[in-house]
């Protein structure tokens, strides 16, 4: 299974001449600014409306509490419009380009990656789920209502679309993109986005074992998405992955007691305690071969879901 590096050639020569080093750093800069003050507004307003409303429930519980909420759940996505207002400042002010010349060599995305993305991890994550039920089957049905969770399913998916697709058109757009236009070096351009990414998955309340089979298994994703941005020139795929596995644990079955809300099925969370080194090892495992199983749906030349690149004829004619 070969890549042909044609299609990314195009996308990291897209820079004008103004994204400089310096310039990437104040535009990173700018994007981290909004990002602090969307989630410092979002979390002041929500916690406000959380304990106003329920002051019973909120005093015992705190903040925690807020952000294991509904009412949190939703204060938490909301968050990421920071980084797309923060996106849009830095490119337009900072770089001179419009915001869409990070989607890819056409400035729009791949909707037919978008869908072969999205289908790809949902396919991957039923397999993980049955692969973690067998090394812990302990789901239970989650305390939001079939009725509730059905009126809430598509606001739900439009705030995950609002995270996913922020993430990626900063960590594998923005800094990819102008990392790549001045360093030839995938240990540069790849690699130190999907590690800032990865770092960002941290949790302080899960045990040091099971940080490392987290951050392991989200190194790999990062992985897969870097892959399909290199093997299409397009941000398309990797939006597509990316709200498929949030998707997952937002709305069907959560591991995470502080974004279960809305998930119909809630199993152990990781952040629990009882996980053994072995969990730990398994889980990462699961993680790691699903991810390297979704590369092979998304980029094997005889896959149905294997996802087109962007080649420069291509771009300059849509």
């Amino acid at each position: 299974m070969t890549i042909d590096s044609a299609a990314f050639e195009r996308y990291r020569r897209s820079p004008n001449t103004r994204t400089t080093l310096p310039r990437l750093f104040l535009g990173t800069g700018i994007v981290l600014f909004f990002w602090a003050a969307a989630t410092v507004a979002v979390l002041v307003g929500g916690t406000y409306a959380f304990f106003a409303w329920q002051p019973a429930a909120a005093a015992p519980s705190g903040m925690q509490g807020f952000l294991a909420s509904p009412l949190g759940t939703l204060t938490a996505l909301v968050s990421f419009a920071g980084i797309w207002i923060g996106l849009s400042v830095a490119m337009r002010w900072v770089h001179g380009e419009r915001l869409s010349a990070l989607l890819g060599n056409s400035r729009q995305i791949s909707w037919s990656g978008f869908l072969k993305g999205l289908i790809a991890v949902l396919i991957t994550s039923f397999i993980s789920e049955i692969l973690l039920y067998l090394l812990q089957p302990q789901i239970a049905r989650g305390p939001i209502s079939l009725s509730s969770w059905l009126l809430f399913v598509i606001p739900i998916a439009a705030l995950t679309m609002l995270q996913t697709s922020s993430e990626e058109v900063l960590f594998r757009g923005y800094l990819l993109r102008g990392l790549a236009s001045r360093f030839k070096s995938p240990f540069i351009w790849a690699l130190l986005p999907a590690l800032l990414f990865t770092s960002l998955h941290w949790s302080a309340s899960s045990s040091a074992a099971i940080n490392a089979c987290v951050l392991a298994s989200i190194a790999a994703f990062a992985l897969l998405l870097t892959l399909v941005v290199y093997a299409t020139g397009n941000l398309g795929a990797a939006l597509g992955a990316h709200l498929g596995n949030n998707l997952t644990g937002f709305l069907l079955i959560s591991h995470q007691e502080s974004y279960s809300s809305f998930a119909l099925f809630n199993a152990r969370p990781l952040e629990g305690p009882g996980w053994a080194t072995s969990d730990a090892v398994l889980i990462a495992l699961i993680g790691i071969a699903c991810s390297l199983l979704t590369i092979v749906l998304l980029l094997h030349p005889r896959s149905p879901l294997k996802v087109a690149a962007e080649l420069p004829d291509q771009a300059s004619s849509t």
